[in-house]
Protein backbone atom coordinates (compact mmCIF):
# COMPACT_ATOMS: atom_id res chain seq x y z
CA UNK A 1 0.00 0.00 0.00
CA UNK A 2 1.53 3.66 -0.73
CA UNK A 3 2.27 5.93 1.99
CA UNK A 4 -0.86 8.25 3.39
CA UNK A 5 -1.10 11.72 3.40
CA UNK A 6 -3.20 13.63 5.31
CA UNK A 7 -5.02 16.84 4.28
CA UNK A 8 -6.92 19.22 6.87
CA UNK A 9 -9.14 21.62 4.81
CA UNK A 10 -11.16 20.89 1.82
CA UNK A 11 -11.34 23.90 0.45
CA UNK A 12 -9.01 25.15 -2.95
CA UNK A 13 -5.92 24.70 -1.97
CA UNK A 14 -6.55 21.38 0.11
CA UNK A 15 -8.66 20.08 -2.47
CA UNK A 16 -5.03 20.93 -5.56
CA UNK A 17 -2.85 19.26 -2.77
CA UNK A 18 -5.14 15.84 -2.54
CA UNK A 19 -4.89 16.15 -6.68
CA UNK A 20 -1.11 16.77 -6.54
CA UNK A 21 -0.57 14.17 -3.57
CA UNK A 22 -2.79 11.67 -5.79
CA UNK A 23 -0.79 12.06 -9.28
CA UNK A 24 2.37 11.70 -7.18
CA UNK A 25 1.27 8.01 -6.03
CA UNK A 26 0.20 9.09 -2.44
CA UNK A 27 -2.93 7.81 -0.35
CA UNK A 28 -4.47 10.67 0.07
CA UNK A 29 -7.16 11.00 3.26
CA UNK A 30 -9.04 14.53 3.51
CA UNK A 31 -10.27 16.22 6.54
CA UNK A 32 -12.68 18.76 7.07
CA UNK A 33 -15.04 19.98 9.71
CA UNK A 34 -18.05 19.50 7.92
CA UNK A 35 -19.16 16.15 5.89
CA UNK A 36 -20.83 18.27 2.96
CA UNK A 37 -17.51 20.40 2.27
CA UNK A 38 -15.87 17.17 2.01
CA UNK A 39 -18.12 15.81 -0.44
CA UNK A 40 -18.12 19.16 -2.80
CA UNK A 41 -14.58 18.67 -2.30
CA UNK A 42 -14.15 15.13 -3.64
CA UNK A 43 -16.32 15.70 -7.11
CA UNK A 44 -13.84 18.96 -7.25
CA UNK A 45 -10.87 16.55 -7.15
CA UNK A 46 -12.38 13.87 -9.59
CA UNK A 47 -13.14 16.84 -12.17
CA UNK A 48 -9.26 18.01 -11.75
CA UNK A 49 -7.70 14.85 -12.20
CA UNK A 50 -9.88 14.20 -15.67
CA UNK A 51 -9.27 17.55 -16.83
CA UNK A 52 -5.07 17.41 -16.04
CA UNK A 53 -5.40 14.00 -17.68
CA UNK A 54 -6.92 15.38 -20.58
CA UNK A 55 -4.20 18.01 -20.71
CA UNK A 56 -1.42 15.61 -20.69
CA UNK A 57 -0.46 17.21 -17.13
CA UNK A 58 -1.38 13.83 -15.35
CA UNK A 59 2.03 13.03 -15.58
CA UNK A 60 1.05 9.71 -17.39
CA UNK A 61 -1.27 8.55 -14.69
CA UNK A 62 -4.88 7.11 -15.01
CA UNK A 63 -6.96 9.59 -13.72
CA UNK A 64 -9.69 6.94 -11.97
CA UNK A 65 -6.54 5.69 -10.43
CA UNK A 66 -5.12 8.45 -8.88
CA UNK A 67 -9.27 9.20 -7.15
CA UNK A 68 -9.24 6.37 -6.01
CA UNK A 69 -6.65 6.74 -3.65
CA UNK A 70 -7.62 9.91 -2.15
CA UNK A 71 -10.71 9.71 0.22
CA UNK A 72 -12.48 11.38 2.85
CA UNK A 73 -12.15 10.99 6.70
CA UNK A 74 -14.57 12.46 9.65
CA UNK A 75 -12.14 11.82 12.74
CA UNK A 76 -9.30 14.54 12.99
CA UNK A 77 -7.09 11.91 14.91
CA UNK A 78 -7.67 8.84 12.04
CA UNK A 79 -7.02 11.41 9.60
CA UNK A 80 -3.40 12.06 10.74
CA UNK A 81 -2.55 8.56 12.16
CA UNK A 82 -0.08 6.29 9.98
CA UNK A 83 0.67 9.59 7.21
CA UNK A 84 4.55 10.79 6.75
CA UNK A 85 3.19 14.23 5.97
CA UNK A 86 0.27 16.32 7.22
CA UNK A 87 -0.70 18.89 4.91
CA UNK A 88 -2.66 21.77 6.84
CA UNK A 89 -4.70 24.00 4.72
CA UNK A 90 -7.59 26.07 7.34
CA UNK A 91 -7.92 30.09 6.73
CA UNK A 92 -4.88 32.65 7.04
CA UNK A 93 -5.32 33.62 10.47
CA UNK A 94 -3.04 33.14 13.10
CA UNK A 95 -5.12 32.23 16.28
CA UNK A 96 -6.60 29.25 13.53
CA UNK A 97 -3.47 28.03 12.97
CA UNK A 98 -1.82 27.78 16.51
CA UNK A 99 -5.14 25.71 17.88
CA UNK A 100 -4.92 23.74 14.79
CA UNK A 101 -1.26 22.56 15.38
CA UNK A 102 -1.75 22.85 19.38
CA UNK A 103 -4.09 20.01 18.33
CA UNK A 104 -2.60 17.76 15.39
CA UNK A 105 0.58 18.13 18.00
CA UNK A 106 -0.51 15.80 20.14
CA UNK A 107 -2.34 13.11 17.64
CA UNK A 108 0.59 12.66 15.15
CA UNK A 109 3.70 10.43 15.35
CA UNK A 110 7.20 11.41 15.81
CA UNK A 111 7.89 11.53 12.48
CA UNK A 112 5.02 12.94 10.90
CA UNK A 113 6.08 15.82 9.15
CA UNK A 114 3.64 18.81 9.59
CA UNK A 115 3.62 20.92 6.92
CA UNK A 116 1.29 24.33 6.41
CA UNK A 117 -0.05 26.04 3.40
CA UNK A 118 0.46 29.52 4.82
CA UNK A 119 0.92 32.78 2.40
CA UNK A 120 2.54 34.46 5.01
CA UNK A 121 3.01 33.61 8.74
CA UNK A 122 6.82 32.42 9.48
CA UNK A 123 5.82 29.00 11.11
CA UNK A 124 7.74 29.82 14.17
CA UNK A 125 4.63 31.77 14.84
CA UNK A 126 2.84 29.17 15.65
CA UNK A 127 4.73 26.16 16.04
CA UNK A 128 7.27 27.06 19.06
CA UNK A 129 5.05 25.66 21.40
CA UNK A 130 4.78 22.53 20.25
CA UNK A 131 6.78 19.25 21.54
CA UNK A 132 6.69 18.27 17.94
CA UNK A 133 7.99 21.40 16.70
CA UNK A 134 11.17 20.36 14.81
CA UNK A 135 8.67 18.23 12.28
CA UNK A 136 6.91 21.52 11.27
CA UNK A 137 7.56 23.56 7.98
CA UNK A 138 5.73 25.36 5.43
CA UNK A 139 4.99 24.35 1.93
CA UNK A 140 3.23 27.69 0.43
CA UNK A 141 2.07 26.80 -3.10
CA UNK A 142 0.94 29.38 -6.37
CA UNK A 143 -2.53 29.59 -6.71
CA UNK A 144 -3.94 27.05 -8.67
CA UNK A 145 -1.49 24.85 -7.53
CA UNK A 146 -2.19 21.75 -9.86
CA UNK A 147 -1.23 24.26 -12.79
CA UNK A 148 1.40 26.29 -11.16
CA UNK A 149 4.10 23.82 -9.99
CA UNK A 150 6.48 26.46 -7.52
CA UNK A 151 5.78 25.97 -4.03
CA UNK A 152 8.06 28.09 -1.12
CA UNK A 153 9.40 25.58 1.42
CA UNK A 154 10.01 27.52 4.64
CA UNK A 155 11.66 25.65 7.50
CA UNK A 156 11.15 27.46 11.20
CA UNK A 157 14.62 27.67 13.28
CA UNK A 158 14.12 24.45 14.62
CA UNK A 159 13.31 22.40 11.64
CA UNK A 160 14.90 19.75 11.26
CA UNK A 161 17.34 18.98 8.64
CA UNK A 162 15.86 15.78 7.70
CA UNK A 163 12.17 17.02 7.67
CA UNK A 164 13.23 19.72 5.23
CA UNK A 165 15.29 17.76 3.18
CA UNK A 166 12.46 14.87 3.39
CA UNK A 167 9.56 17.65 2.11
CA UNK A 168 11.58 18.78 -0.83
CA UNK A 169 11.95 15.14 -1.98
CA UNK A 170 8.09 14.86 -1.99
CA UNK A 171 7.44 18.05 -3.17
CA UNK A 172 9.80 17.04 -6.09
CA UNK A 173 7.59 13.59 -6.31
CA UNK A 174 4.27 14.98 -6.81
CA UNK A 175 5.82 17.32 -9.76
CA UNK A 176 6.37 20.88 -7.93
CA UNK A 177 9.21 22.82 -8.05
CA UNK A 178 10.45 23.52 -4.30
CA UNK A 179 11.79 27.33 -3.36
CA UNK A 180 13.70 27.02 -0.47
CA UNK A 181 13.91 29.76 2.12
CA UNK A 182 17.42 29.70 4.36
CA UNK A 183 15.40 31.91 6.68
CA UNK A 184 11.71 33.11 7.63
CA UNK A 185 11.18 36.17 6.04
CA UNK A 186 8.13 37.60 6.83
CA UNK A 187 5.79 37.65 3.40
CA UNK A 188 7.98 34.68 2.18
CA UNK A 189 9.28 35.04 -1.37
CA UNK A 190 6.67 35.10 -3.27
CA UNK A 191 4.21 37.63 -2.23
CA UNK A 192 7.40 39.75 -0.98
CA UNK A 193 7.64 40.20 -5.20
CA UNK A 194 4.21 40.08 -5.94
CA UNK A 195 3.52 43.04 -2.97
CA UNK A 196 6.57 44.95 -4.27
CA UNK A 197 5.24 45.43 -7.69
CA UNK A 198 1.58 46.28 -6.36
CA UNK A 199 2.90 49.04 -4.22
CA UNK A 200 4.94 49.98 -7.51
CA UNK A 201 1.11 49.91 -9.22
CA UNK A 202 -0.62 51.25 -6.72
CA UNK A 203 1.47 54.53 -6.25
CA UNK A 204 1.72 55.46 -10.44
CA UNK A 205 -1.97 54.90 -10.57
CA UNK A 206 -2.23 57.06 -7.40
CA UNK A 207 0.12 59.90 -8.77
CA UNK A 208 -1.45 60.24 -11.96
CA UNK A 209 1.42 58.51 -14.17
CA UNK A 210 -0.88 56.04 -15.66
CA UNK A 211 -4.58 54.26 -15.27
CA UNK A 212 -5.32 50.77 -13.84
CA UNK A 213 -5.47 49.50 -17.21
CA UNK A 214 -1.93 50.64 -18.47
CA UNK A 215 -0.50 48.67 -15.31
CA UNK A 216 -2.31 45.09 -16.64
CA UNK A 217 -1.50 45.99 -20.15
CA UNK A 218 2.60 46.77 -19.20
CA UNK A 219 2.43 42.92 -17.27
CA UNK A 220 0.44 41.11 -19.67
CA UNK A 221 1.54 42.95 -23.02
CA UNK A 222 4.94 43.13 -21.32
CA UNK A 223 7.07 41.93 -18.26
CA UNK A 224 4.75 39.54 -17.82
CA UNK A 225 5.36 37.59 -21.02
CA UNK A 226 8.75 36.99 -20.20
CA UNK A 227 8.63 36.57 -16.70
CA UNK A 228 6.59 33.48 -17.73
CA UNK A 229 9.38 31.40 -18.87
CA UNK A 230 12.51 33.50 -17.41
CA UNK A 231 12.74 34.98 -14.00
CA UNK A 232 13.89 38.93 -13.77
CA UNK A 233 17.37 38.08 -13.01
CA UNK A 234 17.86 35.80 -16.22
CA UNK A 235 16.26 38.91 -17.65
CA UNK A 236 18.48 41.25 -16.96
CA UNK A 237 21.37 38.65 -18.22
CA UNK A 238 19.60 37.94 -21.59
CA UNK A 239 19.24 42.44 -21.97
CA UNK A 240 22.84 42.97 -21.99
CA UNK A 241 25.25 41.64 -24.24
CA UNK A 242 28.36 41.08 -21.66
CA UNK A 243 25.43 39.67 -19.07
CA UNK A 244 24.36 40.33 -15.99
CA UNK A 245 27.55 41.84 -14.97
CA UNK A 246 27.66 44.59 -18.23
CA UNK A 247 23.41 44.87 -17.21
CA UNK A 248 24.74 46.42 -13.52
CA UNK A 249 27.69 48.28 -14.45
CA UNK A 250 25.71 49.61 -17.95
CA UNK A 251 22.08 50.48 -15.43
CA UNK A 252 23.03 50.55 -12.01
CA UNK A 253 23.03 54.23 -11.20
CA UNK A 254 19.56 54.52 -12.67
CA UNK A 255 17.85 51.46 -10.81
CA UNK A 256 18.76 53.32 -7.42
CA UNK A 257 18.23 56.38 -8.33
CA UNK A 258 14.28 55.60 -9.99
CA UNK A 259 14.41 53.01 -6.69
CA UNK A 260 14.80 56.12 -4.65
CA UNK A 261 12.15 57.35 -5.34
CA UNK A 262 9.22 55.13 -4.26
CA UNK A 263 8.86 56.53 -0.85
CA UNK A 264 7.06 54.70 1.57
CA UNK A 265 4.33 52.07 1.38
CA UNK A 266 0.90 53.23 0.46
CA UNK A 267 -1.94 52.39 1.96
CA UNK A 268 -5.20 50.23 -0.74
CA UNK A 269 -7.58 52.74 0.16
CA UNK A 270 -9.05 56.08 -0.77
CA UNK A 271 -9.35 57.56 -4.53
CA UNK A 272 -7.47 54.94 -6.14
CA UNK A 273 -8.96 52.36 -4.31
CA UNK A 274 -12.49 53.21 -6.07
CA UNK A 275 -10.24 54.46 -9.21
CA UNK A 276 -9.27 50.30 -9.34
CA UNK A 277 -12.49 49.08 -8.17
CA UNK A 278 -14.35 51.01 -11.24
CA UNK A 279 -11.65 49.42 -13.83
CA UNK A 280 -12.19 46.18 -12.29
CA UNK A 281 -15.43 45.91 -11.89
CA UNK A 282 -16.04 47.31 -15.54
CA UNK A 283 -13.81 44.88 -17.23
CA UNK A 284 -13.81 41.82 -14.82
CA UNK A 285 -17.55 42.41 -13.44
CA UNK A 286 -18.42 40.16 -10.00
CA UNK A 287 -21.33 38.98 -11.44
CA UNK A 288 -18.90 37.04 -13.58
CA UNK A 289 -16.41 36.27 -11.15
CA UNK A 290 -16.89 32.59 -11.76
CA UNK A 291 -16.69 32.90 -15.05
CA UNK A 292 -13.47 34.43 -15.13
CA UNK A 293 -12.03 31.86 -12.74
CA UNK A 294 -12.40 29.15 -14.95
CA UNK A 295 -10.81 31.29 -17.24
CA UNK A 296 -7.76 31.93 -15.74
CA UNK A 297 -7.62 28.42 -15.07
CA UNK A 298 -7.80 27.16 -18.56
CA UNK A 299 -6.00 29.83 -19.80
CA UNK A 300 -3.20 28.73 -17.26
CA UNK A 301 -3.77 25.02 -18.27
CA UNK A 302 -3.02 25.83 -21.61
CA UNK A 303 0.17 27.22 -20.29
CA UNK A 304 1.33 24.67 -18.53
CA UNK A 305 0.82 22.73 -21.50
CA UNK A 306 2.80 25.13 -23.52
CA UNK A 307 5.51 24.97 -20.95
CA UNK A 308 5.98 21.28 -20.40
CA UNK A 309 6.33 21.13 -24.57
CA UNK A 310 9.26 23.91 -24.25
CA UNK A 311 12.59 22.93 -25.99
CA UNK A 312 15.60 22.91 -23.00
CA UNK A 313 17.73 25.84 -23.02
CA UNK A 314 20.78 25.55 -25.92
Amino acid sequence: MSEKIAIVGSGLIGRSWAVLFARGGYRVVLYDVKEELMTQAMGVIETQLRSLHESNLLLGKDPAECFSRVSTCDSLSSTVEGAILLQECVPEDLGLKRKVFTELDSMVSDTTILSSSTSCIVPSKFTESLSHRANCIVCHPVNPPHYCPAVEVIPAPWTSGHVKEKTISIMKQIGMKPVVAKKECDGFILNRLQYAVLQESWRLVEDGVCDPEDIDTVMTGGLGLRWSFIGPFETIHLNAPGGVRDYCERYSDGIVRVSNTFGEPRPLTGETLVKVTEYLEGDVPMEKHKDNLEWRDGVLKQLAVFKQSMPDKP
